[in-house]
């Protein structure tokens, strides 16, 4: 151990010591900036905590080489130190402790301070930033109407949210997972935070103003208990529900769903017709497709008041003036017309399946669908 005389500078005692922590201490922030730091604010803040530890750290050691203190000791004369809590020294301290000291409460104790107050800004700053975002996402959702709710934001919750948003439709997500909440931010995707099968949160997503409701919870007895719930609170909504299982489609069907889809049924329907049908599946992947717009295929509603209503397609100039083609209509009592005939007569209420360019397609549905458009 070096022994310390009076006069001798501090910074000579140890010196290779402190030369190591330095260094260590250089190398463990460059390490952590790079691994964990992300933002500027979490990045100054991780910053001053480590050079605050870094002076708790010098504050020890100091102490052990100059008064010979043990660790415990010595750590517990560096926090009352620069936490000015004022306490009486552990043991008897010397010259070179007594000036030691000094030095560490005028490094320490304002940094110390420091550090405590962004702690606390942050951490205000941060409960503030949610409670205001959490009321600007409830506050829009207050005011949707026909909107689509989405119970489940799981891998088939985010595909169907996706492909949705690319039609323009209102959304709200209903999810359970508080680990899928980064993801929900990330997308900017409306959501509420819960049970999905829960009546108040159904009610604060406004069920019933909703036009539908998908249940794509993990697990089908969710779904079951969802869909329950669902129909009771809105008995005209549309549900549609995921099926893992064969047996629980009947299940779901008789909780209220109006439509039971298995996602590992399409996907080998898929699978097969693509085998089957190449050219087929082809031309619907283009026409169902949104990233193009040289073809798209679309179903239109015919509102009671557009001045089509009872009007044969012969006279209406849909094929003429939009340049489509009339694949089926499906009438309003559940007919579907596929090919419909020149003297085939449009009623309000039916749905008008067509092909073509989007821009016609835009312009037959301000026609059939006035009010919506």
């Amino acid at each position: 151990m070096y022994a310390f005389t009076p006069g001798q500078p501090l910074c000579l005692v140890y010196e290779d010591f402190y030369l190591a922590i330095g260094y260590t201490f250089y190398e463990f922030i460059k390490y952590w900036e790079k691994t964990f730091m992300s933002s500027e604010r979490t990045r100054h803040l991780t910053v001053s905590a480590l050079l605050l530890l870094f002076i708790v750290a010098i504050g020890t050691a100091g102490y052990m080489a100059l008064e010979g203190w043990d660790l415990f000791d010595a750590l517990y004369m560096t926090v009352i130190t620069i936490s000015t809590v004022g306490f009486h020294e552990v043991h008897q301290v010397s010259y070179a402790g007594r000036v030691f000291t000094m030095l560490l409460v005028f490094g320490g104790v304002g940094f110390s301070l420091y550090v405590a107050a962004a702690i606390v800004q942050i951490m205000v700053e941060g409960q503030i930033r949610t409670i205001l975002g959490r009321r600007r996402l409830d506050n829009k959702i207050k005011r949707l109407k026909n909107h689509y709710i989405i119970c489940g934001y799981g891998r088939i919750g985010r595909v169907l949210y996706n492909d949705l948003r690319k039609s323009g439709l209102d959304l709200v997500v209903i999810e359970n997972n508080p680990e899928t909440i980064p993801a929900l931010d990330a997308d900017g995707v409306l959501y509420l935070s819960g049970d999905a099968s829960d009546e108040g949160l159904l009610i604060k997503a406004r069920i019933d103003r909703a036009k539908c409701l998908v249940a794509a919870l993990a697990t089908d007895i969710d779904n079951v208990f969802l869909v329950l719930t669902a129909r009771q609170l809105s008995p005209d909504l549309i549900i549609i529900a995921r099926a893992s299982h064969d047996n629980a489609k009947a299940k779901l069907k008789a909780a209220g769903a109006d439509r039971v889809e298995s996602p590992y049924d399409m996907g080998a329907a898929s699978m097969a017709q693509r085998i089957l049908r190449p050219a087929v599946t082809n031309f619907l992947d283009l026409a169902l497709a949104y990233e193009q717009n040289e073809i798209q295929m679309e179903e239109i509603p015919v509102n009671p008041s557009s001045d089509l209503v009872d009007v044969m397609l012969k006279d209406s100039g849909i094929r003429q003036e939009y340049n489509l083609i009339l694949i089926a209509i499906r009438k309003a009592d559940g007919r579907m017309e596929f090919n419909p005939s020149f003297e085939t007569i449009i009623g309000a209420g039916d749905t008008v399946v067509a092909v073509g360019e989007e821009e016609g397609l835009r312009k037959m549905e301000k026609v059939l669908n006035p009010e919506t458009v």
